[in-house]
């Protein structure tokens, strides 16, 4: 490791995955659904569902790495177009996206792919957008101390485009303005213009 970088290790605790018994609930599921499993093609179904659901949960450990911010750069970092996708915890079907990740720098800067894996890993469990935007850009804060974050995501969520209303092609925009980027309207300014997000 370089000379004053910060490593830190982001995992989620073992959550106890039982993948046997997600297949028994899925297959079980489907058949109080009037889905039966016996045909050669469903009857491998419930174990996909299991795996498929449990690989949506499980966020992958990464390695929060953080530099000194020797030049004292104290412009916008912004990272575009980050895909989210999650799964709506009223429905549990998925919703799918893009984040804009920006913040002010302070005393420390982040490696630039730790912006997609912090997205990622509060994404991999049942959400609401709402919450997911705001936890991304309070845990940047927590453990960056930046001058200012911002954090947009939107996305399309198919439990309002698939079924229900049917507003199908619809898409939910949130935003969480933290610091400098929420008090200073020319800092705002400039992180909406930048994400092509009009405030």
């Amino acid at each position: 490791m370089r000379a004053g970088t910060a490593l830190r290790v982001v995992h989620e605790p073992d959550t106890g995955v039982d993948l046997a018994a997600a297949e028994d609930a899925a297959k079980a599921f489907l058949h109080a659904l009037g889905v039966p499993t016996d045909t050669e093609s469903l009857r491998g179904t419930p174990g996909r569902m299991a795996r498929a659901y449990a690989e949506l949960f499980s966020p992958r450990p990464f390695d929060l790495t953080t530099f000194p911010n020797d030049e004292g750069y104290d412009e916008l970092v912004l990272a575009r177009a980050i895909p989210v996708r999650s799964v709506c915890e009223h429905h549990l079907l998925p919703f799918v996206g893009t984040a804009h990740v920006g913040y002010l720098p302070g005393e420390r800067i982040l490696g630039l792919s730790k912006l997609a894996r912090i997205v990622e890993h509060f994404a991999c469990r049942p959400q609401v957008q709402e919450r997911l935007t705001k936890q991304v850009a309070d845990w940047l804060d927590d453990h960056l101390r930046p001058r200012g974050i911002g954090v947009v995501i939107e996305a399309e969520h198919t439990c309002m485009t698939l079924r229900g209303v049917l507003a199908s092609g619809s898409t939910t925009v949130t935003s969480t303005l933290l610091g400098s980027l929420r008090d200073d309207a020319r800092s705002r300014q400039e992180f909406f213009a930048l994400t092509g997000v009009h405030a």
